[in-house]
Parts: structure tokens; sequence; C-alpha cells
């Protein structure tokens, strides 16, 4: 019984910790397919994870998760007028995008909140346990009895994998990233067909930021997204740019951080910073070989038009 306890307790941990990246991971996929990677992605987080916050507090938890997709859309919308409608270079573009989100939600929640923000508690969204398969051993607790965020990213898998391999509008996506040139010639409109890619991206990351404050945490700090925005583009790579490889990555990832979380808390005898970590090594071990290799989209991060 002991066995199962501490077997359940790491995959509520491994699932926990995956289900932002899942949800921003899923996003860029979709980005990326068209041919734009958004280096801007943490800030998306970020704003997603203060407008969770804020629309949590104003309007109950619910509203805060739609609130934190607007604000990470909002932000990926800014991304794509410049690197997508004004052709600017796409790394610069979403590194500025993210340092200047992080700055600004710092102010923003400064002023709202005050300088430490200590007394912030907000309204939580609940788990919804799923009858019969929520007291599964082990498995049930971890993956059915979730917040509805967990509950999309399930349904967006099969619904994204139908979207990109067999729908027309996926194979025009698709061809976006693959040879924006050919798609131009066969009418596509390329430029507003990426836009709609990185903002439904953004929506996705806004999604997630707002799960990490109204679900994972239950309160905002600054920079609170930490690093999950970069995480979630090295997931999309790991996964090969399929929603259900996607989904694999960020639960290796969530493994392995709540691996890094478990051997902390047995009080094994290795130095702290080796804990932190783990979960990078282990997925730049994925990233040199171990889950395959795969063809990005020969799109990717060129500008359009040349």
């Amino acid at each position: 019984m002991g066995d199962i306890g501490a077997l359940s307790s790491f995959l509520v941990s491994a699932v926990g910790l995956a289900v932002p990246l899942v949800l921003a991971a899923l996003g860029e996929t979709v980005s990326e397919r068209a041919g734009v990677i958004n280096i801007g992605l943490e800030g998306s987080v970020i704003w997603g994870a203060l407008g969770g916050a804020l629309g949590a507090l104003a309007a109950g938890p619910y509203a805060g998760l739609a609130a934190g997709a607007l604000a990470g859309g909002m932000a990926a919308l800014l991304f794509a007028v410049f690197a997508v409608w004004l052709n600017t270079n796409q790394i610069i573009t979403g590194t500025a995008v993210t340092i200047g989100s992080l700055g600004f939600t710092g102010a923003v929640f400064q002023s709202r909140f005050g300088v430490t923000g200590l007394a912030l508690e907000l309204p939580t969204v609940p788990a919804w346990e799923v009858p019969l398969l929520s007291r599964i051993p082990a498995l049930g607790p971890a993956f059915f009895d979730q917040a509805v965020t967990v509950y999309l990213a399930y349904a967006l898998v099969p619904v994204l994998g139908w979207f990109l391999f067999r729908s027309r509008w996926g194979l025009v996506l698709r061809a976006v990233g693959e040879s924006p040139d050919a798609a131009h010639a066969s009418g596509v409109p390329v430029a507003r067909t990426r836009m709609l890619a990185v903002v439904f991206a953004g929506l996705m990351a806004g999604v997630a930021g707002a799960h990490l404050s109204l679900v994972h945490t239950g309160t905002f700090a600054e920079n609170m997204s930490a690093g999950k925005g970069f995480i979630a583009i090295a997931v999309v790579v790991l996964g090969r740019w399929s929603p259900k490889g996607v989904v694999a990555a960020a639960l290796f990832f969530g493994g392995a951080e709540a691996l890094q979380f478990a051997l902390q808390a047995v009080d094994a005898d290795l130095p702290y910073p080796l804990f932190l970590a783990l979960p990078y090594v282990l997925s730049l071990a994925a990233l040199a070989g171990w889950f395959g290799r795969a063809r990005a989209p020969e799109g990717l991060a060129l500008p359009w038009p040349r």
C-alpha cells in the first residue's frame, strides 16, 4: 500500500508539473507548423498568470482562466504584428516580448498589490473528479481528479492531431510552414495564417499561465513562469511537432522534475544544485537523440516574403 501511495504521489506531482507545458507546447506546435517560432511564449505565460489572477479576483476562477487566455493571446498578437506582419527577426522579437512582459507584469503586480503581495490569495479552480476512473489505484488521482485545464489538455491532443494531419485547414497550415512561397502561389494567405497560428499559441500559453496561478499555486508572484515558455518550445522539439509526442515529452519533463523533488525528499547526500539541474540534463539528453530525430518544418523561423 505504501508503494502505491508513493507512486500515486509521484504521478500527481509529475502530471501537475507537466500540464502547463502541455498546454503551452500544444499551441506552440501549431505556431511552428506554420513556420513561426515564438520565443515570446514565455511572455504569454507570465501575462496569462497575471491575467488569470486579476480575472479571478474580479469575477471568479473560471473568468480568470478566460482572462489569462486573453492576456496571453494579446502578448502573442504583439509578437505576430512585428515578426509576421512587419517581418522582423522572430528570435529577436520574441526575446524582446519576453523581457518586456516580465518587466511590465512585475510593474502591474506591484502597482496593484504592493511590492511584496504576500497577502495575495486567489480563488482557485476546483478539481473535477471523474466517477470510477478517479478510483483507479495510483493512476486515478493523477489523471482523473484534476482541474478543467487538465481535461482541456486531454481533449486538445486528438483535436489538434485531427486538425493538423487530417483536415484541409491543417494541410494549408503545414504548407505555410514548409513552403510559404508555394502556399502563396496556391492562393493561401500566408501572413494571415501565420498570425492566427501565433495568436492561438498565445491563447494556449495564457491558459498555461492561468493554470500556474489558479490551479498550481493559488497566488501570483513576479517571474513565476520560471522559464516554462522556453521549456515548452523544447518540448515541441522533443515531441517532434506532433500533439501526441508533445504530451509524451511534457510528461517526461514533468516526471524528471517530480523525480528531482522526490530525491530531495529522501535527503540524498548530493549537492542541491544537482537536483535542480536534473530535469534539464535529462531533457538535453533526450534532445540529443533519445526521442528520435525529426525534421523541423522547412520554413521555420525564416522570414516571408524573403
